[in-house]
């Protein structure tokens, strides 16, 4: 699973070889569910074929839709999907995102990739990451109150005690390879030897602060994801004593992840991150209303669309699964009522919340009864304009 974060979708943008392709679908983690997702894949691959031909880019079709047809055979991809599958393609450019959500099915062609789906998963305040960490190596997880999946770090990712230590590895270590266990469960035990033991324990330290370090810098903090630690009891201690990582909550999961199963895992997940996750969105609503106190604040969704088109938005809280029909000007911020059913009507939130992405704001999707608004939005303003 690609580490989707924020520098994918920016990448996405700087695509405009028109036509882009953009395809979604919800796939399946399990046999023998997912033996339909092929099936439905191909079906979509379909749309887009006869989506390039209207577009008068029937000369493209073979070189736009190879990658798919690549993909689709791919047998091992297939068995290793997880709930949401995002594929986009232009000329000389071709990537694959998976991520523990459902997607709408969606086959689309035009002059920029779609990538709303993907920024409203991001902007959702329950995602999280895990550490799940040993003597030995650490993976990292990434997901949300409804699913979990370890995502593929790239290979040269300093995730073993050998890749992160290198030559300052002791050679004691080297000789009791299995010292904690495969996972970090007790194996082949040290006993006496105080030294062999305290260089092992020194080794161990030198680990883990080196996770701590590249965890932080290439991970959570292009993320800015609340990071949980998942480890044996007796680890946790050390890890939170090297650790320099502020997003790395306190309280954490007191096993190995691999000695669980994924629906055990994720449970023992969101009951850590559901306490961190209630308080953000209690201090999002609390700061939302002390803003609006001092004029600072607003509800109305035309105030803020005009105050997102002045780049004046600091945060936007939005509620999830909640459209309101209409058309936005970007430049000056008037909105204008409408219906969905009209092609050129989109959802007012979900416009008004790029607008104050690309100009530097934050959104953040925050269910219904989190909301300390009705409308559909709450806006924190950086500044209110004289007269406002």
């Amino acid at each position: 699973m690609e580490n989707l974060n924020q520098n994918t979708i920016n990448e996405l943008k700087t695509v405009s070889t028109a036509p882009c392709l953009s395809l979604y679908m919800t796939t399946h983690r399990n046999h023998p569910d997912n033996l339909q997702d092929p099936i439905k894949f191909k079906n979509q691959v379909k749309q887009l074929e006869e989506s390039i031909a209207q577009y008068n880019s029937a000369d493209d079709s073979a070189v736009l839709l190879a990658p798919f047809e690549a993909l689709l055979a791919d047998k091992q991809f297939w068995a290793h999907t997880l709930d949401g599958l995002a594929v986009f393609s232009a000329r000389d450019y071709f990537k694959v995102v998976r991520v523990p959500v459902t997607f709408n099915d969606l086959a689309v062609v035009a002059d920029n990739f779609h990538i709303k789906p993907l920024k409203k998963y991001l902007q959702s305040a329950d995602r999280f990451q895990v550490l799940g960490l040993s003597l030995r190596d650490f993976q990292l997880y990434e997901g949300n109150r409804h699913a979990i999946a370890q995502v593929d770090l790239p290979e040269d990712f300093p995730n073993t005690i050998e890749a992160a230590l290198g030559a300052e590895l002791t050679e004691e270590h080297l000789t009791v390879a299995s010292y904690g266990g495969v996972g970090g469960n007790q194996g082949n035990m040290v006993h006496g030897h105080g030294s062999r033991k305290d260089e092992l324990d020194i080794d161990a330290e030198r680990f883990f602060r080196a996770a701590a370090d590249v965890v932080y810098k290439e991970i959570s903090k292009p993320s800015g994801l609340p990071l949980i630690l998942a480890a044996l009891p007796e680890h946790h201690s050390l890890f939170q004593k090297v650790n320099k990582n502020p997003l790395l909550l306190k309280e954490g999961i007191m096993v190995n992840p691999k000695s669980v199963d994924t629906e055990r895992f994720l449970q023992m997940a969101w009951d850590v991150m559901k306490v961190a996750y209630t308080e953000n969105l209690k201090s999002l609503a609390n700061a939302f209303e002390e803003a609006s106190s001092k004029n600072l604040g607003s509800d109305a969704i035309d105030h803020a669309a005009k105050a997102a088109a002045e780049s004046r938005v600091d945060v936007l809280l939005v509620e999830a699964d909640k459209v309101v029909p209409g058309m936005l000007d970007e430049e000056n911020g008037t909105i204008k009522k409408g219906s969905l059913e009209h092609p050129e009507v989109d959802d007012l939130l979900d416009d008004i919340g790029e607008l104050v992405s690309a100009r530097g704001g934050k959104v953040v999707v925050v269910p219904k009864e989190f909301m300390p608004t009705a409308t559909g939005l709450a806006a924190t303003y950086r500044f209110e304009l004289a007269g406002n």
